[in-house]
């Protein structure tokens, strides 16, 4: 009888399996194929040989790949040691560190960006004295800014991933036996806490990347050439070179979760032989 069910529990498995690969693969192999029928009548990638020779595809996506390693390492400064501090000193206060780190979910984009434009649009000044001009009139401020609105916007993927890797070593132990070797918080940070990170740091950066890439409401209103914004333009004169880009970011996106998986194997199997 516990066989049976067991069978029974199997196959309905299998049914959850195969009808979420055909609800997430279908609509990519109609973009694919939609993509292939830029000529009459036959199947070609003159799309993605047209979307290449644009010169602004290379410029918005190398511009968003910029923006992406700038708000990787943001994200990085700022999320690890805010966790590795509440891990190790203040763990009662991790539900309320959660809860702000989830405000993204609740507050759109739209919103933060009009934020952004209603507060750095004008010069920051205190009892009416200017001490800094609009951080909006300048394309490198305005990059600072965007690069801050995305940092909030990965908070939730990169927190969860760094949270949890914490919590997958001994943070205490590993501090309280770097502490004993004479070692400072930088070098423990660093030194030691960083590259105990690496797989997790690896999941949410892979994350961030993939929102600042695809994002397109803080770019657009703040006036930034990224890739988002070009995206959207292209769709609306041309239909196949949009579907094709698709395409090719979903490709990228998935050698990013080879690259993290083969490397995330290698630590386990590392880990592994040190036992």
């Amino acid at each position: 009888m516990k066989s049976a069910k067991l069978r029974r529990v199997s196959w309905l498995s299998w049914i959850v399996i195969v009808v979420g690969a055909i609800y997430f693969l279908a609509p990519l192999v109609g973009t694919f194929e939609y993509s292939l029928t830029a000529l009459r009548d036959q199947y070609s990638f003159a799309a993605y040989e047209r979307a290449f020779a644009d010169p602004r595809f290379v410029q918005s996506f190398g511009y968003s790949m910029l923006l992406a390693l700038a708000t990787i390492v943001c994200s990085i400064l700022l999320i690890v040691p805010t966790a590795y501090w509440v891990h190790l000193y203040v763990p009662q206060i991790r539900p309320l560190v959660e809860g702000i780190t989830l405000l993204p979910f609740v507050v759109p984009a739209i919103v933060l960006v009009f934020g952004f434009i209603k507060i750095y649009s004008r010069p920051l000044e205190i009892m009416n004295i200017p001490l800094v001009p609009p951080l909006l009139s300048t394309i490198e401020s305005t990059n600072i800014v965007l690069i801050a609105g995305y940092t909030v916007l990965s908070l939730p993927y990169m927190y969860r991933a760094v949270d949890n890797g914490l919590r997958a070593i001994d943070v205490r132990r590993l501090t309280e036996a770097a502490q004993s070797l004479g070692a400072g918080w930088g070098t423990i940070l660093f030194r030691i806490i960083l590259p105990n990170l690496r797989t997790a740091l690896l999941s949410g950066a892979l994350l961030t990347f993939a929102i600042v890439v695809g994002e397109l409401t803080l770019a657009t209103f703040l006036g930034i050439p990224a890739f988002g914004p070009y995206l959207q333009q292209l769709g609306q004169h041309k239909a196949y070179e949009p579907a094709a880009l698709a395409i090719v970011s979903f490709l990228l996106t998935w050698v990013a979760l080879v690259l993290i998986s083969i490397v995330t194997r290698g630590n386990a199997g590392s880990a592994a032989g040190s036992h």
